[in-house]
């Protein structure tokens, strides 16, 4: 890939002081994963860091916090998919099903939703897709490894590979064309046979027959912790952080001036990076970019104090969901809905992940005990193309678009903050991001 670093576990160079750009003070406008490493490869660049946020990062409000482990770097297809428009009727009449939208909201979600089918609808805008998030994603669990060692907690990062089960392989065969997009743009796997499967599952449901492994692939163990970590680590290294969420951007003359916050002061400074999850979107129109951005309600369930799961984290593709042993218990998280951003959780959703988990893997106790259940759900902050905003914004350089990742947040997080350092110290970003231009929506 052009640009590739050849090292992708080395830290990003002190590019404000290679180029003798002068080193910026920096609003970074939220502190979930983007922010964080946006912070993080920002003060190793020399720059000043301010990092704003209504809530404690890694605190169980946020998205990093809910996601599933996932360092997914095969995960370079959008949702859509080529023929779903046919299930739209689906979704409207099953509130339950693994895609569901709101009866309610779909008059303002409509507009997205019909940016969200067009997106995935022929094979080749789906390799289009893929050719761009591969760069952005392909290394993730070594970036990642490499920040955990520096945050002082390795063990909460492995590259042992993620698992697909399928219960054939007819299944496997059914999703060829996204398993070929995904060869096309340089993803290996290896096939997993019943036999090998069973002998390395020994938990799983012997309805699943047939398996693929990304080896190349990683997890977290404790997102939420993990995520702490990395803001502790910025703070040592010399971050300042506020617990007030960003509302407006002074811009003045094409440059950035500072950052209004909801508590009715202002903060100084001369860049911004928005990664600001839902909350980016009002940000960005500020910016001159109006960005079409939704909220995907994912949910997840936690078995708590158990490890009768499987020996490497899967994704199920019966249950639409992927489990992961992480160390407080067993995670299984999946779902989307398409609801307003202020509708209360259903946990029937919650509670069918739950369902499925104990199906998947018949040792654990049925029922499991209800103390020992811990149910979440929380917003991922979704363009309609299931590519991230990454780069300048239009009415100034001095703001940088970190957001909108999507199902990609969690796994795209270090190669993002790489590059927002790169824009902000005055070098040329490592990988193509024209692609991910806010542009694209106009």
């Amino acid at each position: 890939m052009r640009g590739m670093p050849s090292d992708p576990a080395t830290p990003a160079a002190h590019p404000a002081t290679q180029t003798g750009t002068p080193p910026r003070h920096v609003a970074i406008l939220g502190a979930g994963i983007e922010g964080l490493c946006s912070a993080l490869e920002l003060l190793r660049a020399g720059h000043r860091v301010t990092l704003l946020d209504p809530g404690i990062p890694g605190g169980e409000q946020a998205a990093s916090y809910g996601n599933a482990g996932w360092f997914s770097s095969m995960s370079v297809l959008p949702p859509s998919a080529p023929g779903l428009w046919r299930k739209v009727p689906g979704f409207l009449a099953d509130p339950l099903g693994p895609l569901a939208i709101s009866w309610s909201h779909l008059p303002r979600a409509l507009p997205w939703l019909l940016r969200y089918l067009a997106a995935g609808s022929t094979e080749a805008k789906l390799l289009s897709i893929a050719q761009s998030l591969r760069p952005l994603l392909q290394d993730s669990p070594v970036l990642h490894a490499a920040l955990a060692r520096e945050a002082g907690v390795p063990e909460l990062v492995e590259q042992r590979g993620l698992m697909h089960a399928y219960a054939s392989r007819a299944a496997f065969e059914a999703e060829a064309m996204a398993w070929r997009i995904r060869r096309q743009v340089g993803v290996e796997w290896r096939e997993v046979e019943e036999a090998e499967l069973r002998a390395s599952e020994p938990h799983l449901t012997p309805d699943y027959r047939f398996a693929v492994l990304v080896e190349e692939a990683g997890r977290c163990l404790d997102p939420g912790a993990y995520v702490g970590a990395l803001f502790a680590l910025a703070q040592r290294n010399g971050a300042a952080f506020r617990q007030v969420a960003a509302r407006g951007l002074r811009i003045e003359s094409g440059r950035l001036r500072g950052v209004a916050l909801a508590d009715g002061s202002a903060l100084e400074c001369d860049a911004a990076v928005i990664a600001a999850g839902l909350r980016s979107a009002p940000l960005a129109a500020q910016a001159g970019d109006r960005v079409p951005l939704q909220g995907e309600r994912g949910y997840h369930v936690m078995l708590l104090g158990t490890q009768l799961g499987p020996q490497r984290s899967m994704q199920l593709s019966g249950a639409k969901m992927v489990v992961n042993a992480m160390r407080e218990g067993l995670r299984a998280a999946g779902q989307v809905e398409i609801a307003g951003p202020d509708a209360p959780p259903n946990w029937k959703r919650a509670e069918i992940l739950r369902d499925h988990l104990l199906r998947a893997f018949p040792d654990l106790p049925n029922p499991f005990p209800a103390e020992r259940v811990k149910f979440w759900m929380g917003q991922r902050p979704s363009t309609p193309d299931g590519m991230p905003c990454l780069g300048p914004s239009r009415a100034t350089p001095d703001v940088i678009h970190a957001f909108g990742h999507g199902h990609v947040g969690m796994v795209g997080g270090p190669r993002t903050g790489r590059i927002v350092a790169q824009l902000l110290s005055g070098q040329a970003p490592e990988i193509p991001i024209a692609p991910f231009a806010a542009a694209r929506f106009r």
